[in-house]
């Protein structure tokens, strides 16, 4: 927290003109106690750095650092896109010195772990999105890891913009070179890369939803269909609540988004160029189909778990009706022999000849009159 308390202190003074020029003659400049022989900006955890012009890169060496990529914007134009991965605090002090950023939204690009959203900081746009990972798997089991989630925290600024990424998925890598292909949507200035960031990550969901309904369609297969031999239901019952979880960790990152989009893309914001709000349209209506299907598996996954217990259940019922069935067929001979064994001198048919067959046939009949009995009622 001692780096957020220096922030204050340092942005203060210039939250309503956070990028103005610093250094021989700024006067009280926030940035004048950094050592001129380095740049406290050229953080380790910078992964690109650059400035674009015209929706062209420029091919400079002094862009190559965040310092020199924003002296670049100030004196020629264009805007300068910074790209971080899980930066520390004292890496990423310097830049969030030289840009301006609000020490609240700093903090939570540094530590991560947090909710989806969007958060305006004077001349700046700060938003959160959850990436996520589909983990290939050739089983599911009651431990298998279905989807792996990220972070990437954008600031956006008139003139910047400057993403901060955590978790090993997730790259911009591919994004941005596409984006460089295009020059026309680069031109329209930051708000074109968080659009295209936003549209990266949607995507990415819609991926990740169509393969977790291949797995959940192979557990209701599973659930439904006529069980081995020898199996039991029980079994698919910590398969089903895993995936329940990792259905769970899908909608935590889908849900908290689809505010944020449908502000940018209702809102008018001085921050987002007019031409690129139109597409924050399409993307908050991919978003939100997305998050009827997340909901959809939830609700899905809720009924296959009901259906498998109560398979579970009837299945021990159907045991308990068996095992009723065979102790009512052999209370039969236990009840007769259990009168025949009384030792008393005068009891019927005791002393006659054929006794002993008459009574050992009148249990088989009896015992084969209920064994049929119960078999045609279905309990055996």
């Amino acid at each position: 927290m001692s780096m957020i308390r220096d922030l204050r202190a340092a942005v203060r003074p210039s939250l309503r003109h956070p990028l103005r020029k610093t250094g021989p003659g700024a006067g009280s400049s926030p940035y004048a106690n950094y050592d001129a022989t380095r740049d406290p900006t050229a953080a380790t955890a910078v992964v690109d750095c650059a400035v674009y012009r015209d929706g062209r890169r420029v091919d400079d060496r002094a862009c190559l650092t965040p310092r020199g990529a924003m002296r670049q914007v100030r004196e020629s134009g264009g805007f300068a896109w910074i790209g971080l991965h899980e930066p520390t605090e004292a890496e990423f002090a310097g830049i969030a010195a030289e840009f301006g950023l609000h020490p609240l939204a700093v903090e939570d690009a540094v530590h991560a772990h947090q909710r989806p959203k969007l958060e305006r900081y004077d001349d700046t746009l700060f938003t959160v999105f959850k990436t996520i990972h589909y983990v290939e798997h050739t089983e599911l089991t009651a431990t298998s890891e279905v989807v792996e989630t990220g972070e990437v925290m954008v600031f956006t600024g008139p003139d910047f913009v400057i993403t901060v990424r955590h978790g090993g998925q997730g790259s911009l890598r591919n994004l941005r070179h596409r984006l460089q292909g295009e020059p026309e949507l680069l031109a329209k200035g930051p708000s074109a890369v968080l659009h295209a960031i936003a549209d990266h990550v949607v995507d990415g969901y819609i991926a990740v939803a169509d393969a977790v309904e291949l797995d959940i369609d192979q557990i209701e297969i599973d659930v439904f269909s006529p069980p081995a031999k020898g199996s039991t239901r029980g079994a698919d019952t910590g398969r089903i609540y895993q995936l329940k979880r990792e259905v769970l960790e899908f909608k935590r990152a889908v849900t908290p988004l689809l505010r944020p989009m449908q502000l940018l893309s209702e809102r008018p914001m001085r921050l987002v160029d007019p031409d690129i709000q139109k597409y924050f349209r399409d993307v908050a209506d991919h978003l939100a189909r997305v998050q009827e299907q997340v909901v959809g598996f939830d609700e899905l996954l809720n009924s296959i778990l009901q259906a498998n217990l109560a398979q579970a259940t009837v299945a021990q019922n159907e045991d308990m009706r068996k095992i009723t069935s065979w102790a009512a067929i052999v209370a039969v001979p236990t009840a007769v022999c259990g009168v025949y064994g009384m030792n008393f001198d005068h009891m019927p048919e005791l002393h006659w000849k054929y006794g002993y067959p008459m009574v050992l046939g009148g249990i088989a009949v009896i015992c084969f009159a209920i064994h049929r009995t119960l078999k045609r009622n279905g309990w055996l």
